[in-house]
């Protein structure tokens, strides 16, 4: 089946993260057991069009949901189908637009994602027709972080272009990166021959069918291109674009050209070069000038708050941390908005992961926090490699720096209740965590919450189990029924919510 090609091939550590096993389903369960679809068309694309959907756990989320038939594919076709939906699961980066659940059935695949309710990239630089220097610049730092996530990942996109940056709403300027469709996992020298792409943003070297994850920075230079001088540096016929493509030879206007800076200009042409070996990594456009030297690039240091929840988090027990790393994947971008600017100060080298000499570096810094917490804390937090993710990260915020309410927790719940018993079983557990941990361990995970002893944990002991302690919001009603929101921390001891009223 395709969900299994998946689990055995996203993660060596896949067993032993509750996200995965929590957001992938397979018949009897189904995407009408959750969400409502809309008519309302979103986008199309080779497989289809993009249909907005509402949850019917809380009607206020809106989603994305991109479908795909089964029926009569190739085996080919199933692997290719499967390696998207591998890809997209295994995202996790504050510039990746979130895979929320997956749904197989023996006739359709359901990818249901996070709604970027802001329009594509393309759509604003159509209204603004160029951006200025300053937005230009930090549209494309943020393209930069995400692409230097997927390299250093073993993982090149392939069709990035304009149309595949959304902006996480109207508001705001927070750009992700969606489509995996042609995204692939390959070693770093390894060469690929498929064509594929746009060609408007094609490198030369895909053009002759043997190139390696450099097409990405070419493909990342005719976005920026577009947005400093505002127009395609290849247009015309296919004919006439391959073989400007194939020389490098853009199309130069004198007057867009002198309203941008040098830096600007040598970027860009840095990443435009038909030798793939000459043209910019990932990694060396983000130590480019015209990148270190953002208006935006003197941020304020990283929070003591965010710090000593990092490190507190270790001390929690296995089954906290596993409910909190589900509850991640239940935030709203709301939100996840409070913490993600400090996850991505401490990713000092911009490869979308905190690692332990990174954090080491930051805690000496800040006093309080010794180097022997911080070992003991990334080693219990982090994966094989010593490597803090987007999604751990957002585990050890929950609670602490981002306030749990009674919807958070019901979803997180709900993710646990595999088969809607009503009742986190371990059963339940072995669904969402995998075969990891023995029958003894999960019962002892249960038990700390099974306040009756029969073995289950009910929604009421559940969220009893995850408010002591924490930081909580709750929705009061004031006199003249408006409402209102108030944060709590929960007694230790209380069992009733006497100290929520």
């Amino acid at each position: 089946m395709l969900g299994d090609l998946i689990r055995r091939r996203s993660s060596p550590n896949a067993g032993a993260s509750p996200d995965l096993g929590c957001r992938y389903h397979k018949e009897p369960k189904t995407i009408n057991d959750d969400y409502h679809a809309e008519k309302r068309v979103l986008g199309s694309g080779m497989s289809g069009d993009v249909h907005m959907a509402t949850s019917k756990h809380d009607s206020k989320h809106k989603y994305a949901v991109k479908g795909f038939n089964l029926h009569g594919l190739t085996p080919e076709a199933r692997q290719e189908l499967a390696n998207e939906a591998e890809i997209f699961l295994g995202m996790d980066h504050p510039h990746v637009a979130r895979l929320v659940d997956v749904y197989e059935s023996n006739t359709r695949l359901e990818l249901v994602m996070e709604c970027m309710t802001g329009g594509e990239l393309f759509e604003r630089i159509a209204r603004k027709k160029r951006f200025s220097e300053k937005e230009a610049v930090h549209a494309s730092w943020q393209m930069l972080l995400v692409v230097n996530y997927l390299h250093s990942h073993r993982l090149v996109h392939r069709d990035l272009k304009l149309e595949n940056f959304l902006y996480e709403s109207h508001q705001g300027d927070h750009l992700k990166l969606i489509d995996f469709g042609f995204s692939k996992i390959i070693d770093p020298d390894t060469t690929m021959s498929m064509s594929c792409g746009t060609l408007s943003y094609v490198a030369p070297e895909v053009l002759n069918k043997s190139y390696t994850s450099k097409c990405d920075m070419w493909s990342l230079g005719v976005t920026v291109f577009i947005l400093v001088f505002g127009y395609m540096p290849f247009s015309g016929t296919d004919r006439a674009q391959m073989k400007a493509i194939m020389k490098g030879e853009y199309t130069i206007k004198t007057k867009a050209w002198d309203l941008v800076h040098e830096t600007t200009q040598d970027f860009v042409k840095r990443l435009l070069v038909v030798d793939p070996d000459k043209r910019l990594s990932a990694e060396e456009a983000l130590q480019h000038p015209w990148i270190v030297n953002r208006a935006h690039a003197k941020s304020e240091p990283v929070h003591d708050d965010m710090l000593a929840a990092l490190c507190s988090f270790s001390d929690t027990t296995l089954f906290k941390r596993s409910c909190l790393q589900v509850a991640a994947w239940s935030l709203t971008p709301e939100q996840r908005s409070k913490v993600r600017d400090e996850f991505l100060k401490l990713d000092t080298t911009g490869k979308g992961t905190i690692t332990l000499s990174e954090l080491r570096e930051v805690l000496k810094e800040h006093s309080g926090h010794g180097a022997e917490v911080t070992e003991d804390a990334l080693h219990t937090i982090g994966d094989s490699n010593d490597e803090i993710h987007y999604s751990e990260f957002l585990a050890a915020m929950v609670s602490t720096q981002i306030a749990l309410n009674d919807n958070l927790l019901q979803e997180t719940f709900r993710r646990f209740d595999t088969d809607g018993s009503g009742f986190i079983t371990p059963d339940n557990l072995r669904a969402v965590l995998g075969s990891t941990f023995d029958e003894e361990v999960l019962s002892e995970m249960l038990a700390e919450a099974d306040t009756s002893h029969d073995g289950q944990v009910s929604l009421d002991e559940f969220m009893q189990y995850m408010k002591k302690g924490a930081k909580y919001e709750a929705i009061a009603t004031t006199g003249n029924g408006t409402a209102t929101k108030r944060r709590h921390s929960q007694c230790e001891s209380c069992k009733n919510n006497c100290c929520l009223q």
